[in-house]
């Protein structure tokens, strides 16, 4: 987390929550999703706008991580801006030594490989779940042709459950009986 967002935390600790602003899709692009947006529908039927500064993507890559209880989100300074998924908190890109590297850059040792019943394949690295970017499934099939990653089959709707994470922050806080902006995670 950088320091000035740990500065903003220690100065404005009670800034509430936002949830329904900021999607992840499939390929690791990040959208901004107004009022306008979510009135439309949930992510990622309702996308929103793309987001294309590279300088704000990166400092929302830096602040990305889970809560506790397995939402993702965004540390904006004071803030919280939880993040709605399109299929996992992470999207991996494999390098051509079949490392991986995060959306965010960051990088993971595979720990397992799973596909689901449409052919899309996920990595788990770091206790971690994230699905292979669609311009490295290539790579991955290598991978698994050179006997260093085996497949398993995996639903995809179980994976939030079997790694703790939550597809829709919003949808879990209007569950709730939150509103958007609330003063307390879930």
């Amino acid at each position: 987390m950088d320091d000035i967002v740990k500065q903003a935390l220690a100065k404005w600790p009670n800034v509430p929550d936002c949830y329904g602003w900021l999607g992840l899709d499939a390929r690791g692009r990040w959208y901004m999703r107004d009022d306008a947006t979510q009135a439309q529908g949930p992510f990622p039927s309702a996308k929103g706008s793309l987001l294309l500064h590279e300088k704000l993507i990166e400092f929302i890559e830096r602040n990305y991580e889970p809560d506790a209880h397995g939402q993702w989100f965004f540390q904006n300074g004071p803030q919280r801006v939880y993040v709605e998924l399109e299929t996992t908190p992470l999207i991996w890109r494999i390098q051509p030594d079949f490392s991986v590297v995060s959306h965010t850059g960051r990088g993971a040792v595979v720990q397992d490989c799973l596909m689901d019943a449409q052919g899309r394949v996920y990595l788990t690295a770091d206790g971690l779940v994230g699905l292979v970017h669609t311009l490295d499934v290539l790579a991955a099939a290598e991978a698994v042709e050179a006997g260093r990653w085996m497949p398993r089959e995996v639903a995809a709707e179980d994976l939030p459950a079997l790694y703790g994470f939550v597809m829709s922050p919003l949808a879990r806080c209007e569950a709730a009986g939150r509103t958007k902006a609330a003063s307390q995670t879930l």
